[in-house]
């Protein structure tokens, strides 16, 4: 789990302006430090930066600081990405527990106008262990299967560890609050 600096929900770069932050960006590269520069990236990204300027910037970023990029920061450009965390801002667990709430990126670039779709699951496995049952074929489900492209950490963060009844209660909401604001939408049920 993300320490408190490398959240991005943390915005620690949120008043700095599109420029600083580009420079802020460059000495990220300069010190190898990925979780920098994934909050340089995320605060322009989350800002409406151009699609082709974010997936160079990644891009540049896993080339000098693979070692150091927080597993929150998207491996690719996801266009309505400001919106899915504004959707997942949403909910609130009551309680800890053991469940987890888990987004995938799915691939639908060969039958959907829009190429992405997203899978909302709920798990008591770590999201990145459900992730990789999913793409062996284990309790898999087919949409993951088939074209699940990497989780999407960030936005669910903040709901990981909670009780399973607000597990069973999020994932359900989340997904029709996903497809309400014009997601394709896989599970959540």
């Amino acid at each position: 789990m993300a320490r408190p600096r490398e959240h991005p929900s943390a915005a620690p770069l949120a008043r700095l302006s599109a420029r600083a932050l580009g420079a802020t960006f460059e000495r990220a590269l300069e010190a190898r430090d990925g979780v920098q520069g994934a909050h340089a990236i995320h605060e322009l990204w989350l800002r409406g930066e151009i699609s082709l300027n974010v997936e160079r910037m990644i891009a540049r970023l896993w080339e000098r600081a693979s070692a150091t990029v927080p597993e929150w920061l998207p491996m690719r450009y996801v266009d309505r990405l400001p919106e899915i965390y504004e959707t997942a801002a949403q909910f609130h667990a009551g309680a800890k527990g053991r469940s987890n709430i888990y987004l995938v990126l799915l691939d639908y670039r060969d039958s959907r106008a829009d190429p992405y779709g997203l899978y909302v699951g709920m798990t008591g496995y770590p999201p990145a262990q459900r992730f990789d049952q999913h793409k062996a074929g284990i309790r898999a489900a087919g949409s993951v299967l088939k074209r699940g492209l990497e989780l999407l950490v960030g936005p669910t963060m903040h709901l990981q560890r909670i009780a399973r009844r607000d597990a069973a209660r999020i994932e359900e909401a989340f997904a029709e609050a996903l497809r309400a604001r014009g997601f394709f939408v896989q599970g959540g049920h």
